[in-house]
């Protein structure tokens, strides 16, 4: 295999090696039990037990710290963090899965910058430990006026480079996909608190209500603009293949040819309107959130937050499949609402997982939950690892116990 001229010998070597081992799990049996175990949780059917997964965030830099990687090269660097990371998922050994490709992101671009005609997310302070504080540029209610409705396209030559350069590192190692999504999500609170911050947001849903309707408005339309700019692109690429909601696909996506947002999966949530009662919620931000959820296939709602009391508007989501019970949810609350309707994705507690000394009062605590969920389509996910308090081995410890008792309630 030949070596691109501009890299080191050494990073590439590091990489294909990596890659063809990843690729011999893509490939695998084991591999294609998780994913009809996913398939068939997510398509509501029985599976031979549930799925357990979970998703390390800041404490990736305590079991794969940037000193053990050993290439040079920043694109090179950053394949072997992925392979790395892919392969330390399978010594945790929950039902994490990757496909036989590399994934390059299709590049669709503001025509305008900044997107929003406002900076957001501009650091102002941050810690060691990955503690951070943003600027928040809607800082008086005139401001909202300078909040403008972008406009996307799609940038052909970026992308092709850098699927060129993929190919060229991995040459037969792996082969280079192209994978398109539109370039917002339906996450519309997110990028309202980035813009104007939690205390002045909510203070504006009580008492400035046609501030954060009009703000609401120009979020949608701009969400709106990417969908449409990435669906008429053509670059769209079905996304049911990745942990959480792999199924099977989506109404119906051609063989070949680009796929519409219709044989899509979407995933958003609620997490900075937690606190916002049911009626302001669903006015506020579901309301907007639907005007982009229609356009796909399958909707996944819900992260942190709870949503036991707001059970009847989140089922009223067209196209709601995977109803995602936070640890702070009520489980029985969600299991009567969702009936074996949905899929309940049922997330842990990092912190109960991370901190004790013991498993022990997590045992207990899935032990009462699996009870509850015996019978009905459900997931187990761990996520916002942010530190393993140097039990590098408690991931490996937890996806055991957890496997064990989904095999109990199978």
């Amino acid at each position: 295999m030949p070596t691109p001229r501009s890299l080191s010998q050494d990073d590439i070597r590091i990489v294909r090696e990596l890659a063809a081992q990843v690729m011999e799990l893509a490939q695998s049996g084991q591999y294609e039990r998780r994913r009809q175990r996913w398939r068939d949780v997510n398509e509501l059917r029985r599976p031979d037990r549930a799925p357990v997964w979970c998703r390390i965030a800041l404490a990736r830099r305590e079991v794969l710290p940037e000193s053990e990687l050993q290439c040079t090269d920043p694109t090179c660097r950053a394949m072997e963090r992925t392979f790395r990371y892919d392969l330390l998922k399978q010594e945790i050994g929950d039902d994490h899965i990757v496909e036989a490709w590399w994934p390059v992101r299709a590049v669709i671009r503001p025509e305008q910058t900044p997107t929003w005609g406002l900076q957001i997310k501009q650091s102002i302070g941050s810690t060691e430990v990955g503690g951070f504080k943003y600027y928040h540029p809607i800082e008086t209610p005139e401001d909202y006026e300078k909040l403008r409705v972008p406009s996307f396209y799609y940038d052909a030559e970026a992308t092709e480079r850098a699927a060129a350069q993929a190919a060229e590192i991995l040459d037969d190692a792996m082969p280079v996909r192209i994978e398109g999504s539109p370039p917002v999500a339906p996450m519309q609170q997110n990028l309202l608190e980035a813009l104007r911050g939690m205390g002045p947001m909510v203070e504006d849903l009580a008492f400035r209500p046609e501030l954060v309707h009009r703000a609401m408005a120009k979020l949608t339309e701009g969400a709106l603009n990417g969908m449409r700019v990435a669906e008429e692109a053509g670059v769209l690429t079905t996304n049911h293949h990745e942990p959480m909601f792999c199924s099977d696909p989506v109404n119906d996506p051609p063989d070949e040819g680009p796929v519409g947002l219709h044989n899509l999966w979407v995933a958003a949530n609620s997490q900075e309107f937690d606190t916002v009662g049911p009626r302001m919620h669903e006015e506020f931000l579901l309301s907007y959130q639907k005007v982009l959820f229609q356009s796909y296939g399958r909707v996944q709602y819900g992260c942190c937050e709870s949503l036991s009391a707001k059970t009847d508007i989140v089922l009223g989501i067209p196209n709601l499949r995977i109803f995602v019970c936070s640890f702070w949810s009520d489980l029985e609350k969600v299991i009567e609402a969702c009936q074996g309707r949905y899929c309940i994705m049922w997330r842990q507690s990092a912190a109960q997982v991370t901190l004790p000394d013991t498993l022990d009062e997590h045992r207990a605590h899935l032990e009462r939950g699996l009870s509850m969920l015996q019978g009905h389509p459900y997931q187990i996910v761990l996520r916002e690892i942010e530190t393993l308090r140097g039990r590098n081995n408690r991931l490996h410890e937890w996806a055991k116990l957890a496997i064990e008792m989904a095999e109990k309630y199978a």
